[in-house]
């Protein structure tokens, strides 16, 4: 039983390959092309191969760059993302000491602020002018 099914798939294997034949392609009189397993009468044919080429070296190299072209694309992606990520820290840093700021602001009427080496109160015009100020950099900065 076994060597019928071994000697069956042997013919089967082999018989794509005897039962390939001859190709013939040629054009006809108004420029059509034409393919078949007879030649035409009285028009040149050309005879194609239908056998399968193993596949060229150069194909496996020519897929080496594209690999490591994919790879730089990771690490420049990598490297746009870290900067990205590291904007969105120094941006949140910005808007969390914005918005402290504009709490003391308005929590607290005395404010003092340094200037020229010592230190100075501001007065209710100025504190709300400064108010002001962190309320339109925290709308226009921070989401």
């Amino acid at each position: 039983m076994r060597l019928t099914i071994l000697a069956g798939g042997l013919l089967l294997a082999l018989s794509s390959s005897i039962m390939a034949g001859q190709v013939y392609k040629w054009v006809d009189a108004k420029g059509v092309t034409h393919f078949g397993a007879q030649p035409p009468q009285g028009l040149p044919a050309e005879t194609l191969n239908t056998a399968i080429a193993p596949p060229k070296p150069a194909v496996a190299e020519s897929a080496a760059p594209a690999v490591s072209g994919e790879s730089e694309q990771r690490d420049i992606d990598r490297k746009v993302k870290q900067q990205v990520a590291k904007q969105e820290a120094e941006r949140q840093h910005y808007c969390t000491t914005l918005r402290t700021n504009l709490a003391q602001l308005q929590n607290n009427p005395r404010v003092r602020v340094q200037e020229d080496g010592g230190t100075r109160r501001l007065n209710e015009e100025e504190r709300q002018a400064r108010i002001g100020e962190t309320q339109n950099k925290i709308a226009d900065s921070c989401n």
